[in-house]
């Protein structure tokens, strides 16, 4: 009996102590990842501001081939809605055009319900460095509501490494 008293014990003090890092835990993340594409800025552009073509590079959309989509509105304009329902990996969500900029920005909104609901925020900046040479900056802001955002170090770290995987398949696409 005292065993397992003291099991109880040692596991209710994890979880207060887990609960009272997370109050004093940022709760918002930014990460920002960066690629350089030998292509012209306006052939990256027309890419990737279409949706569509993530099934091609973004990992995330990736992690379920056989995933449902639907789509709202036209592609690669404010207001077009990227939806899906897959498997455990894959989650279930949206993502929506916010705001283009012709040649320099595509910001999108993804609205997240499974496997948790949350919302973040995704912005790819263009720029061209030289006529056939151009930089990608990806970045991917959040929240994490408390006692989740004791996780937010884990998040980015992760975020950080799937962003560049995915950036280096879009940079293979583009240079082909």
């Amino acid at each position: 009996m005292t065993t397992l008293i003291t099991i109880l014990a040692v596991l209710i003090g994890i979880i207060s102590l887990l609960l009272f890092m997370a109050f004093f835990t940022r709760k918002a993340y930014n990460v920002n990842r960066q690629v350089t594409i030998n292509a012209p800025l306006i052939k990256v552009f027309n890419y990737v501001k279409l949706l569509k073509n993530q099934d091609n590079y973004n990992k995330w959309v990736m992690a379920d081939p056989n995933m449902k989509k639907n789509f709202k509105g036209i592609d690669g304009t404010v207001g077009f809605t990227y939806g899906w329902n897959g498997n455990k990996k894959a989650g279930e969500g949206e993502q929506e055009i916010t705001n283009l900029l012709e040649g320099k920005l595509v910001e999108s909104e993804v609205r997240f319900v499974r496997p948790f609901s949350a919302i973040a925020h995704a912005t790819l900046t263009l720029e061209s460095t030289t006529e056939n040479q151009t930089r990608v900056n990806w970045s991917n802001t959040s929240e994490m509501k408390y006692p989740f955002n004791i996780i937010v170090s884990m998040i980015e770290k992760m975020l950080a490494k799937d962003m560049d995987e995915s950036l280096n398949m879009l940079k293979n696409i583009l240079e082909k």
